[in-house]
């Protein structure tokens, strides 16, 4: 969908900003760009919408040298977020966002109805939100307006330079949430600018990890904290890369134990019996299903009733797929030895500290060794 071509920016001082540039998106990936403040990056995504124009190389948009395209209309087929968002203050929401169709020649009702979608799949009720005016909503709405207006005319590339920079944490947190449900829902092809490695990696299906004026790395985010390719990207990720990665490599069913296991309709005597008997403290508690409902200790069992009668709430639980990082974050939240592991409600297994860092392990073994997790074996990451 975007390619860039041996594209150089050398401004007349003789700054070069953009050195020799060459790398591809793909149709409906979400590709960052990371680096230190100064290192092309912006430059990188300005030259898309011919804001700076090359100074030598090509870009293409969908197959098209936009060298040849009026700047205007490719400006109006091209989503472009700001940090600073850069709504119309005299005008009402729904207005702000209804913009650039009305520019391209929608009729006002269309164009307002499309506002409205828009609106709403970013998570503002346009009846609710569309009357008002920009000073009348927090700098996270002014934001979701500005993804929406971006989003109103359906172009098929977005560019977002530092969108979520000027908030603060929580909210920022937030925002990247919606856009990654959003962004699942539409499949943009879109170009974001971060300075920020985090947010990088957790927005990225592809990051481009910037030097000065040159990429250094792109890669997967797994590879790019898994095995950065030079040490300047090894330095700009960080020493805890490995925490870091906890954040975009998931669980899998492979990664999990099996603990003993009691039927919700069983008698206690019958649970205790086959507890001791396992050498077991405690156990699942499941329903002809597999349906988890619980867990139980063996100190709770002992009688003719069901176990049904004395399980306890599970505290400590993720759906498969989840990442690492919210495993570990439920573990130490609850003081857990271990995590329930979910699809829907079927139990599928628990996740312990030695399984997450073997998981973690595998993870980075598959990497490097350009195969599945699933091909590593346990061998092999414990020698690594």
């Amino acid at each position: 969908m975007i390619r860039f071509e041996q594209v150089t920016k050398r401004y007349p001082d003789g700054t070069t900003a953009v050195d020799d540039l060459s790398f591809e998106v793909s149709e409906g990936e979400l590709v960052t760009l990371v680096g230190p403040s100064g290192c092309g990056k912006t430059t990188t995504m300005m030259m898309v919408n011919r804001l700076i124009e090359p100074t030598s190389g090509r870009i293409l948009v969908n197959g098209e040298d936009i060298a040849g395209v009026d700047p205007v209309r490719l400006r109006r087929r091209i989503g472009y977020v700001i940090q600073q968002v850069g709504l119309f203050p005299h005008r009402t929401v729904l207005d702000n966002t209804a913009t650039v169709p009305a520019l391209i020649g929608w009729k006002r009702a269309r164009a307002r109805e499309r506002a409205a979608e828009l609106l709403d799949l970013v998570g503002l009720d346009p009846k609710r939100y569309g009357p008002r005016y920009p000073d009348q909503l927090s700098g996270g709405q002014r934001q979701r307006v500005g993804v929406a207006r971006a989003l109103a005319a359906d172009p098929p590339v977005l560019l977002m330079d530092e969108p979520f920079g000027a908030v603060d944490p929580v909210v920022r947190e937030q925002l990247q949430d919606e856009f990654l449900r959003m962004q699942a829902a539409v499949r943009k092809t879109v170009l974001l600018v971060t300075h920020d490695i985090e947010e990088a990696v957790r927005l990225g299906d592809r990051i481009a990890v910037y030097g000065q004026g040159r990429i250094e790395q792109f890669d997967t985010p797994g590879a790019v904290l898994g095995t950065p390719a030079t040490p300047y990207v090894a330095g700009f990720v960080g020493a805890d890369r490995g925490l870091k990665r906890l954040s975009v490599t998931e669980i899998e069913a492979d990664d999990l134990e099996q603990p003993p296991v009691a039927r919700l309709d069983e008698t206690g005597e019958n649970a205790a019996e086959r507890l001791r008997a396992e050498g077991a403290r405690w156990a699942v508690v499941l329903d002809t299903q597999g349906d988890l409902h619980g867990w139980v200790g063996i100190d709770d069992l002992g009688t003719s009733r069901p176990v049904g009668d004395r399980v306890h709430r599970m505290k400590a639980w993720v759906p498969v797929g989840a990442p690492l990082k919210q495993a570990f974050g439920v573990m130490l939240q609850h003081d857990a030895g271990w995590v329930a592991v979910l699809d829907g409600s079927r139990f599928l297994g628990v996740l312990t500290p030695a399984k997450l860092h073997e998981a973690l392990r595998r993870s980075v073994d598959a990497d490097a060794l350009g195969v599945t997790r699933g091909q590593v074996d346990f061998e092999s990451v414990a020698d690594a």
